[in-house]
């Protein structure tokens, strides 16, 4: 079926933004849920879409013997180059300005002293976009930087402006130490949280995009959550914000407040696990690619795959190029590769029907820890095992 009109202007504006754009600032994935499902042990040989390359950190934890991150967007490995860089070359304290404080007067001369050791891709970058850490009256934080932190900046500006009052009782939600003291701190927020201003948001395409969801996926969600997209968006944010504890919530934390805490961050920020990371760094290696060229020229075996949701898109967009995916994963899979997948859906029927037969899945395992996921961005997550 050919699309519409508004389709296609809706695809061109996702393909320019990602073309275009840091889009992911930080993961918007539930490592520790990650750790569990997966059990990395030394010795495995990962695969992981980079995003902000935060959880291929915190999977160094687990001393595996590769982490190979992947990812189309140069962005994108360019900004887990530099977290390694802060890691060779940097203190803790150092590193935590940058991706816990979200920046500092101090950043670009800590810059300047390690950017040679960037590749010359992520050097180039930087040298262009290094201001995204400095201090300023309207930025003020990295975490408010690229396509998805434009998104927090706008809202985190809208509610300052248009609504005080909510601003005001943020504090007290990410203070709660009790699931009852949580849920009405939520209940106090949400009636002028989620008013008019924020529906009409999260209904425009544009938003999606910048968020990193493209339209493939928004209709997955209207066809697939009773309440459309309003409604899961809706359903998410009250599970997220009334569900797993808001003191080990940094990914909203993070761009709420636009800087995480010492005690509410991800793994690969705290100070404990810095020398942990800077000994292990060598496990780490960046490739701007697809996950089937990747696998085309370094074919494995590889023991785990993270693969995040990027196979929504390809299932609408180019089911022969997922196909193909899917053949490279056979071809490079260790026995009984373990597969992480999330979907906007509620169901794998976004996996081809023939690597279905050649997977086992565990959704008496996955369905019970999707419930725990600090994000809530996710219809579902499915841990595949090849059969």
């Amino acid at each position: 079926m050919a699309k519409s009109i508004g389709s296609r202007v809706q695809d061109a504006f996702f393909r320019f933004v990602h073309g275009n754009r840091l889009i992911y600032n930080t993961c918007w994935e539930d490592p520790r849920l990650d750790r569990k499902l997966l059990g990395i042990t030394p010795g495995a040989q990962v695969v992981v879409i980079t995003s902000a390359g935060d959880n291929a950190l915190d999977y160094l934890l687990d001393d595996p013997a590769g982490v190979a991150c992947v990812d189309l967007n140069f962005r994108q490995n360019a900004l887990l180059e530099l977290k390694r860089a802060l890691f060779r070359r940097a203190s803790h304290a150092e590193l935590f300005l940058f991706f816990g404080d979200g920046g500092g007067a101090r950043c670009a001369a800590i810059y300047k002293a390690l950017r040679g050791d960037l590749p010359d891709y992520a050097r180039e970058f930087w040298d262009r976009n290094i201001d995204y850490f400095k201090p300023g009256r309207l930025s003020r934080s990295f975490y408010y930087h690229g396509a998805s932190g434009a998104v927090a900046f706008a809202f985190s500006r809208i509610l300052s402006a248009v609504k005080p009052g909510v601003r005001r009782l943020i504090p007290e939600l990410l203070a709660a130490q009790t699931p009852e003291a949580q849920r009405r701190a939520f209940d106090a927020i949400e009636p002028a949280f989620w008013d008019r201003v924020s529906r009409w948001l999260v209904g425009r395409p544009e938003t999606m995009a910048l968020l990193g969801v493209p339209r493939p996926q928004i209709e997955l969600i209207r066809n697939s959550h009773p309440g459309g997209l309003e409604g899961f968006v809706r359903d998410k944010v009250r599970q997220v914000f009334t569900g797993p504890p808001m003191a080990e919530n940094y990914f909203w934390r993070v761009y709420l407040t636009g800087r995480y805490t010492r005690a509410c961050c991800p793994e690969y920020l705290k100070e404990d696990n810095f020398p942990v990371i800077r000994g292990r760094l060598a496990a780490l290696s960046t490739h701007t690619a697809s996950v089937s060229a990747f696998l085309a020229g370094n074919p494995g075996p590889y023991s785990h795959f993270i693969l995040l949701d990027h196979q929504d898109w390809l299932a609408s967009n180019a089911p022969a190029a997922l196909a193909e995916e899917w053949d490279r994963i056979f071809d490079s899979a260790a026995p009984a590769a373990k597969i992480l997948m999330r979907t906007a859906g509620l169901d794998v029927s976004f996996v081809p029907g023939a690597a279905r037969d050649r997977l086992r899945f565990f959704p008496e395992i996955t369905e019970p820890l999707h419930a725990a996921d600090r994000v809530g961005t996710y219809g579902s997550q499915h841990l595949a095992v090849v059969a």
